[in-house]
């Protein structure tokens, strides 16, 4: 068993108004060293199958396709063995 990780943000030059809901509240908490927050989303996909490299393939698929809005986010994907699992090193 494989875990794929997958970490999407919006794009730099892309206004993010939670980030900076989030930043003004931080602040006004007294917290003035926080520069700028940026807000995203973190997924985790358990996957089947052995071969990492065609399941990086396919979740990447996955991101292009369904779990990114390339126009206005970008992402980074991660896939490994699950520690424990059947194969674990």
């Amino acid at each position: 068993m494989l875990i794929g990780r997958v970490f999407v943000m919006p794009k730099q030059e892309v206004l993010d108004p939670q980030g900076k809901a989030i930043c003004q509240s931080l602040h006004a908490l007294g917290y003035a060293e926080v520069d700028d927050v940026r807000l995203g989303k973190y997924m985790e996909l358990r996957l089947r199958g052995e071969d990492a490299a065609q399941l990086r393939a396919r979740v990447d698929d996955m991101c292009r396709r369904l779990l990114a809005n390339g126009v206005i986010e970008e992402y980074h994907l991660e896939v490994e063995r699950l520690p424990g699992a059947a194969g674990a090193r």
